[in-house]
């Protein structure tokens, strides 16, 4: 009988101690300081997302893939639909390169190569020291002056990295279609953010002024408002220069324009195992449950297409020139693929 009494109180005992743990997940209402240091930052512990796994893929064999079509596409966070993965609180950049320094993440070199033109193929590796100074992340010198404005001294510091300067995502996908189970499905293979390259002379180009290339230049003779040499020289210097042909007015130049380039590659099979413990903010509510696995995983992304596997292997931009038709092509390019979904079935 005592035994038994025994056990009782044990189970009791251990019911209100795990009680207590229950409670101490959420704030504590009582009037007692909290023992736990830091205390709980909110009424409820967002343990979900840190505890999450990796759901694999499903198993596709080479005898199964019907078609395959790859894709590459970029995600511009300047859209509405992208501005969460340029949130201050969580951001994609420095989840990736925060995961790269930490030596979770494996960073690969996008130079392109005679082997891989592309420089997507995953083959050579970059150091984290090396991945931060492309995002002039690497160390500067910085002088130290006394009271009389005199250098007295000099130390290297680390240069803060501005996770705005990137507000581009590139990515390399497979479109495929199993047979086996009857799915048309996309996979992700690569992710590399991009950034514009720095030029050095760049900054100091300025477009010429208007007034001076009109100066310079002869005036238009078909511009029925400009003042004409004739009219200034005189008949007998329109009589000597009656054969002389009208100079041709010199096109006007124009600032290069730098496409933005791929910082490096992250291999999203290996990025996964990071990015599903990483929560993605929401604007409309803060209890999402959404991880950035799952926004890629769900396709939660607007993108567009510059490039699909061709013989020529030729982005969209090497044979449209016009912006907004290569909006259309991408547009295209997705309903094409679209449509092939749907031409497999029959209603």
């Amino acid at each position: 009988m005592i035994e038994n009494m025994k056990k009782m109180l044990f189970s009791i005992a251990m019911l209100v101690s795990l009680q207590a743990m229950a409670q101490q997940e959420n704030l504590n209402n009582s009037v007692d300081p909290i023992d736990t240091l830091p205390p709980i930052d909110g009424y409820v512990m967002k343990s979900d997302v840190e505890n999450r796994k990796v759901v694999p893929y499903a198993n596709i064999r080479q005898t199964d893939i019907a078609f395959s079509k790859r894709v590459w596409r970029e995600i511009d966070l300047r859209e509405k639909f992208n501005q969460a993965f340029a949130s201050p609180k969580s951001s994609l950049i420095s989840i990736l390169l925060e995961a790269i320094q930490e030596g979770k993440l494996r960073a690969y070199d996008p130079t392109p190569t005679k082997n891989d033109p592309n420089g997507d193929s995953f083959k050579t590796l970059l150091a984290p020291d090396q991945v931060m100074a492309r995002f002039g992340g690497d160390s500067i010198l910085v002088e130290e002056f006394n009271e009389n404005n005199e250098v007295v001294g000099s130390s290297y510091q680390q240069r803060d990295f501005d996770p705005t300067q990137v507000v581009k995502f590139r990515i390399k996908e497979d479109w495929i279609f199993d047979k086996q189970r009857s799915v048309f499905e996309a996979r992700i293979i690569g992710i590399a953010p991009l950034i514009t390259p720095q030029i050095p002379g760049m900054s100091d180009f300025q477009a010429p002024n208007a007034d001076e290339n009109a100066a310079a230049s002869p005036a238009d003779p078909f511009d029925p408002f400009a003042v004409q040499a004739a009219e200034t020289e005189g008949a007998e210097s329109t009589a000597e220069n009656a054969n002389v042909p009208i100079a041709a007015i010199p096109a006007q130049p124009f600032a290069p324009q730098i496409d933005a380039t791929p910082a490096f590659w992250i291999y999203f099979p290996e990025a996964r195992h990071v990015l599903v413990n990483k929560e993605v903010m929401n604007r409309n509510s803060d209890a999402t449950g959404l991880s950035y696995d799952d926004v890629f995983i769900k396709r939660m992304f607007s993108s567009y297409i510059v490039k699909q596997s061709n013989p020529e292997d030729l982005r969209i931009k090497d044979y449209i020139s016009d912006d907004l038709e290569r909006l259309f092509e991408s547009e295209r390019i997705k309903k094409s693929l679209m449509d092939y979904e749907q031409d497999l079935w029959s209603y």
